[in-house]
């Protein structure tokens, strides 16, 4: 039975945040989980369902490769390399799955596709809100200028294998079976080099670093990708390149936190200020902000500044920002502010400490 979408299992749309991914696995995983269903296999197969759609989506890497490829991207093992870019990210995983039924294996043959690459690009906060453009440069390989990705000494051409005839592959019969197998003679090429080109030893490709533009929308989160088509490694002798993903990791802010679209920002006040009420100013990413407290103000409480949080990627609109109340107890009083303090508790009565009559109400009901 073919696999669901994993999208679909976790009842996300593809473009979810990683924040709205985890926030639907929760949900569904509590309601079947297995502890929570004893005896129920359906439960428990939907709970293995969501596990492993979960496992996939929440890594970026992973997510990548399910985007591009579907399940057949993250099966096997498949991965992006992770040793910068001189690696051969999907070649083990898709060079013998698509190679033998549509020749376009990246494995031998004088026209396999270059190699993807990655590149991790860490931005700022403020730069994940509202976008930004820039500069990156990439080392990869490309077309070599001296012999044009050919290989071969310029004025000179590669010559047809007289062994495989140019098809790269010669056939041997084993039992009642007729088999094929890359040409020993010409490596699987096809192609036979006799003069190098002295530039490149006949490979084609010649080191590099490019620059590449690149904008970041605004909206991204840690982990967002970005791909360039056509901007990974160069093929060889003049096949098409591979494409270059860009992937995002944001800085933390020393003040803002990020809850989908939601800035959450603390603010501490002091007990006056908490007590009979003050306007205070709170920052933002546009700005300071000033911002009423409410008399009676208790710590913990949540304001929100409308339209100040992050904008929506590739949509409309911002979220909000979220300014949880901080109440600070004072740790160093002079002998009068002590004095005062003490006269204010002497005073006595539900008003001075509201929520801790209704706690103590509920004790008493308690324990009788």
């Amino acid at each position: 039975m073919a696999k669901r979408d994993y999208y679909e299992i976790l009842g996300v749309n593809r473009n979810a945040s990683e924040t709205e991914i985890k926030k639907a696995y929760r949900k569904l995983a509590i309601q079947c989980h297995p502890d929570k269903n004893p005896g129920d296999k359906e439960a428990e197969e939907r709970f293995k369902e969501l596990s492993e759609a979960y496992a996939v989506l929440s890594d970026g890497q992973k997510r990548a490769l399910y985007d591009q490829y579907g399940h057949a991207g993250v099966e096997q093992g498949g991965g992006f390399s992770s040793g910068g870019f001189g690696g051969t990210p999907f070649e083990d995983l898709f060079g013998d799955i698509f190679g033998d039924i549509f020749g376009t294996g990246r494995r031998g043959g004088r026209g396999r596709r270059g190699d993807d690459l990655r590149y991790n690009l860490t931005i700022s906060f403020e730069e994940a809100a509202f976008g930004l453009e820039t500069k990156i440069q990439v080392p990869r390989h490309q077309s070599c200028g001296h012999c044009h990705g050919s290989g071969a000494k310029p004025g000179t051409s590669p010559q047809t294998c007289s062994s495989c005839r140019g098809s790269g592959q010669v056939r041997f019969q084993q039992g009642f079976f007729s088999l094929t197998r890359p040409c020993p003679a010409c490596n699987g090429e096809g192609k036979i080099i006799k003069d190098p080109c002295p530039e490149c030893r006949g490979t084609g490709l010649t080191r590099s670093k490019k620059t590449l533009s690149l904008k970041i929308p605004a909206g991204v989160e840690n982990g967002n990708r970005l791909k360039l088509s056509s901007e990974g490694e160069a093929g060889a002798h003049g096949a098409p390149p591979g494409d270059l993903y860009v992937v995002i990791s944001v800085s933390e802010h020393p003040i803002f936190r990020r809850e989908g679209q939601d800035v959450i920002c603390e603010v501490p006040i002091s007990f006056p200020q908490a007590a009979l009420g003050c306007e205070i100013d709170v920052p933002t990413l546009d700005g300071k902000v000033r911002l009423k407290i409410p008399a009676g103000t208790q710590g913990g409480k949540i304001l929100k500044l409308t339209g100040k949080g992050i904008p929506v990627l590739q949509g409309y609109g911002r979220g909000d920002q979220l300014v949880i109340v901080r109440v600070e107890t004072p740790t160093h009083l002079t002998a009068r502010q002590k004095e005062l303090l003490e006269e204010f508790s002497r005073e006595g009565g539900a008003e001075i400490h509201p929520m801790g009559k209704g706690f103590f109400d509920k004790v008493k009901e308690m324990f009788g």
